[in-house]
């Protein structure tokens, strides 16, 4: 066992910080951008990270990654849009039962999301979910149902999101040589299981007709906001995601040293960092090929799932709960049990019954 430093504890404590204050503390929750830039500047600090290179790496990522660009475009695009797209979603609502609706919307948006990626699928998501008649709780509930789907599909293949990319650069050497479809082979079974799982669970448990029942009405085109909101909704992306990059690199140093040589099923559940730590980061410290395909893919579907946990876990949770103004309470409520009752399920399937069945596409 590693011996215990005092940068790591002060790691530990960083790490503590980050995910109780949020919920405890509502100048925090109200800042939340800012507060998790001052956690990744110190955990840069205690770790004497700083460089040149760093700062130039989080300035530069959020906008290199295509987050940020891809965020102002779709916004800019449903706000002057927004009229047709309001009367399409409209008129698809009236005709087709809510159930059916919520259960589509959650499946394909997640199983796109490996194409359009999870930004684009999560950007239509708030749209859509906008305009649909149901109440505040309702809406939150079906976006963070629909951010686990969308979480889990944007892994199927190396365009859905940064962590399927870099997971799948580090193993395209020996001895996986992956491929494009690597992911695919790997976790694809599982991976299309949770996102049908995340469908037919919206579909139980969101309700649009009990909301119109209840006088709520469709959502309006104004609901989208102004053009000033579309800027500062981006910028508030932004200083998130530079945020969350401070803090993984300020961060690698404990996950090097505790997890990366950690049993497969051990490592899945530690994984469950990911809820408050970038995925993407975290991809990149603990996979190499120098581990099992077992470990591989325990710590990926860890980081799949949990990632939906908790705002800051991946960036469809983000967009999403900015643009719907979902507190970190708010998002917990769903999100928590909703992540623990996914990671049991999947671990039986993994570990219990050795379930995971390898495609073989080429």
């Amino acid at each position: 066992m590693p011996s215990l430093t005092p940068v790591d504890i002060a790691l530990f404590v960083i790490f503590l910080l980050v995910l109780i204050l949020p919920f405890k503390v509502k100048r925090v929750e109200e800042n939340l951008e800012a507060f998790l830039f001052v956690m990744g500047a110190a955990s840069v600090t205690v770790t004497s990270k700083w460089s040149f290179d760093l700062v130039k790496l989080a300035v530069e990522e959020p906008v290199i990654k295509g987050i940020v660009p891809a965020v102002l475009v779709a916004g800019l695009f449903f706000f002057y849009g927004k009229r047709p797209f309001q009367g399409a979603i409209q008129g698809i609502l009236r005709t087709v039962p809510a159930p059916a609706f919520v259960f589509a919307m959650v499946v394909i948006l997640g199983l796109a999301s490996s194409v359009i990626t999870a930004i684009i699928a999560a950007l239509f998501l708030v749209e859509i979910v906008n305009l649909m008649p149901m109440s505040r709780r309702d809406k939150i509930n079906l976006v963070i149902i629909s951010c686990f789907s969308i979480g889990l599909g944007a892994a199927l293949t190396p365009l859905g999101e940064p962590l399927s990319t870099i997971a799948v650069s580090k193993l395209q050497g020996p001895p996986y040589f992956a491929s494009f479809w690597y992911l695919f082979n790997q976790l694809g079974v599982l991976v299309i299981m949770g996102v049908l799982a995340c469908g037919l669970f919206g579909a139980l448990y969101v309700s649009g007709k009990a909301a119109a029942k209840r006088g709520e009405k469709m959502g309006d085109a104004d609901d989208a906001g102004s053009l000033k909101d579309v800027w500062i909704r981006t910028i508030k992306v932004y200083a998130f995601v530079a945020a969350l990059f401070l803090l993984g690199s300020g961060m690698e140093e404990i996950i090097n040293k505790y997890f990366t040589k950690l049993p497969a099923e051990i490592l899945y559940w530690l994984n469950m960092v990911s809820a408050i730590l970038d995925n993407a980061t975290l991809t990149a410290a603990e996979i190499a090929p120098s581990m099992s395909q077992n470990q591989i893919n325990a710590a990926l579907m860890g980081l799949l799932i949990s990632g939906g946990m908790l705002i800051p876990g991946n960036i469809p949770n983000i967009i999403s709960a900015g643009k719907l103004g979902i507190t970190s309470g708010e998002w917990a409520r769903l999100g928590v049990p909703m992540g623990l009752v996914l990671n049991a399920v999947f671990f039986v399937l993994m570990f219990i019954f050795g379930f995971n069945p390898r495609l073989g596409i080429q």
